[in-house]
Parts: structure tokens; C-alpha cells; sequence
């Protein structure tokens, strides 16, 4: 008899100890959120991640009565700041402002110690924006074709800048480079800020950027844009022709901008995340930022992005390869 109750006494316990782990994510996400959420940025400040990051920071503080800070945390591709929000708690207090860069291209050029498709869970898309081939306002070159003539005249004297090793100017480069039949050398930076200092000051050639990064300086005169890396124009640049247009076919690029959560975090704070990041892009204030920055918004649910991320993770997988892109 003893034994017995002794048994019972341990089933139970068992029992009331698998209650209280299990109850407490959803605890967690009822209680969600009861300090202060941080969002990780892979880039610079001044860069398009960081403008979005903190436009959101605000509305998402006023939507969920909490601070919400911006770190940055440039370097390697954005993916020091991935590799941060893969390590963190899965409470829903650590966010990561990421692109196509650090989820979708990276993994297949650096080492990495985290599973972008698994570590990192996707909350929602913030926005897309084209690729903008720009040059400082002081340099020689007024079109594209200067630009392909200069690198066909001395193979690899011109530079391109990028925000990093695998980032989407990178790789926009090496499909110039492979389009045009000629070649121009890669300069990664931390960040498109820094990239952009060289090329006003001409120490850089020319840069593949996102319009989100580089609107601000071509509209202040100190970049000039010679073609837009999507199939139509640009709103926000309607005299600058496309590529397609300058004569150079297969080198479009575009960026895409999404919100993203430490893996395994419960999905009823992803759910929270998802809708309080959708109803952020509703408003006018923020349309009207990104419509300026070039952005187009597609208002996605959690498992559309995770698709979306898992599709250009397998394209930019295939373009690594035949490209033979390589950490430098």
C-alpha cells in the first residue's frame, strides 16, 4: 500500500509539473508584452533596414504600450544581428529587422552558426524596394553605358560598393558583372551609409543600393542615379531608365524588408507581432515613408513570408553556386 501511494504521489507530481511547463508559453503570451521589446539591426544606421526598424520601433510602442528599441548591429552580411535573435529567448522580445540579405543569400556564401529557416521564425513583410545603380555626383560617368565602357577598357579597375559579403548589392554586382560581359570589383562595408561616403568622395565607383537606402542622398545631390534594376521605373524616379532600357538584360534586383522572431517563440506572440506590424503598414504616415523610400507594401501573414523566405533561399542558393560566390 505503501508503494502505491508512494507510485501515485509521483504520477501526480509528474502531472502537475507537465501542467506548469506547458501552461507557461501561453501564460507568456497572455502577458505578452510586459517589458521593454528590442529590434536588431544587421546594418549601419542611416541604412534602409534602419529607417524601417525605426519607424516601426515608434508605432509598435504605441500599439503595444511598451519601448521599443533599435540596436544596431552591422557586420558580416547582417548576419551578426541574425545570429543574435537565433541565440535569444523565444519570448518575443527580441526582433530582427532582416532582408533577403541575411536569410536568403548569406547562408550560402559564410559560416554560419544558426538555421535561418528554423532559428529565426518569420513574423511578417514589411516592403519591397528595387535596386538603384547610383554614382558619386562628381563622377565622370552619366549613363550606364560609360559605365560598361569603362569596365570593358580596364577589367576590374571600377569598384562597386556593397553593405556586405552575400548582401543583395552584391550579388546585384556580380549579375552586372555576368550581364554586361565585363568586370567591375566588389568593396563590402558594413553598411550602404559607409559604402556611401567612398563613392561621393570617389574612392568607390559606383553602387548597386536599394532606393529605401539610397533616396535620401540621390534627392539630396550628392548621388546620381543612372538606372533602376526592375522591370518598370521607379515612381519616386520616373526620368531614370531601367536597366532593361540602358540595354543590359538579366540584372534585376530587388530587397525585400520582414520582420522576424527568435524560433520556437509562441505563436500566439508571432500572431500579436503579425497583426501589430500589418496594421503599422495601414497607416498613412508609414505608406507614405515607404512610397517615398521606393517601397511597395504586401501585407503578408507569418507563414506567407516564411514561404516567401524559404523560396529565395533556394533561388539565391542556385545563383551562389553557379556563380561561385565566395567569402572574401
Amino acid at each position: 500500500m505503501y508503494k502505491s501511494n508512494a507510485f501515485c504521489r509521483k504520477i501526480l507530481c509528474g502531472v502537475a509539473f507537465a501542467a506548469t511547463v506547458f501552461s507557461t508559453p501561453t501564460f507568456a503570451a497572455n502577458d505578452y508584452p510586459n517589458k521593454p521589446i528590442r529590434i536588431l539591426v544587421g546594418a549601419s544606421a542611416g541604412g534602409g533596414t534602419d529607417i524601417l526598424a525605426r519607424a516601426l520601433a515608434e508605432k509598435f510602442s504605441q500599439a503595444l504600450k511598451q519601448t521599443v528599441v533599435v540596436e544596431n548591429r552591422p557586420g558580416a552580411s547582417q548576419t551578426i544581428a541574425a545570429d543574435n535573435t537565433a541565440r535569444a529567448n523565444p519570448d518575443g522580445y527580441t526582433l530582427l529587422a532582416a532582408t533577403n540579405t541575411n536569410q536568403a543569400i548569406a547562408p550560402h556564401i559564410l559560416k554560419l552558426s544558426y538555421d535561418p529557416l528554423k532559428d529565426i521564425n518569420a513574423v511578417g513583410l514589411i516592403a519591397k524596394v528595387p535596386h538603384v545603380l547610383v554614382v558619386g555626383k562628381n563622377s565622370p560617368y552619366k549613363s550606364v553605358q560609360d559605365v560598361v565602357n569603362a569596365m570593358k577598357a580596364d577589367p576590374g579597375k571600377l569598384t562597386y560598393g556593397s553593405s556586405g559579403i552575400g548582401s543583395t548589392q552584391h550579388i546585384a554586382g556580380e549579375a552586372f558583372n555576368l550581364a554586361t560581359g565585363a568586370k567591375a570589383t566588389h568593396v563590402p562595408y558594413k553598411g550602404s551609409s559607409q559604402a556611401h561616403a567612398d563613392i561621393i568622395s570617389g574612392e568607390v565607383s559606383m553602387m548597386f543600393d536599394t532606393t529605401s537606402s539610397a533616396m535620401s542622398q540621390i534627392r539630396g545631390g550628392t548621388l546620381r542615379p543612372l538606372a533602376v534594376l526592375s522591370p518598370e521605373r521607379s515612381p519616386e524616379l520616373p526620368d531614370v531608365p531601367t536597366l532593361a532600357e540602358s540595354g543590359i538584360k538579366g540584372a534585376d534586383m530587388y530587397t525585400w524588408y520582414g520582420l522576424f522572431v527568435t524560433g520556437g517563440t509562441d505563436p500566439k506572440i508571432v500572431e500579436l507581432l503579425n497583426k501589430t506590424l500589418n496594421d503599422a503598414l495601414a497607416t498613412p504616415d508609414i505608406q507614405q515613408r515607404l512610397k517615398s523610400l521606393g517601397g511597395e507594401i504586401t501585407p503578408m501573414s507569418a507563414a506567407d513570408l516564411a514561404k516567401l523566405n524559404k523560396e529565395e533561399f533556394e533561388r539565391f542558393g542556385k545563383l551562389a553556386k553557379e556563380a561561385n560566390l565566395q567569402a572574401q
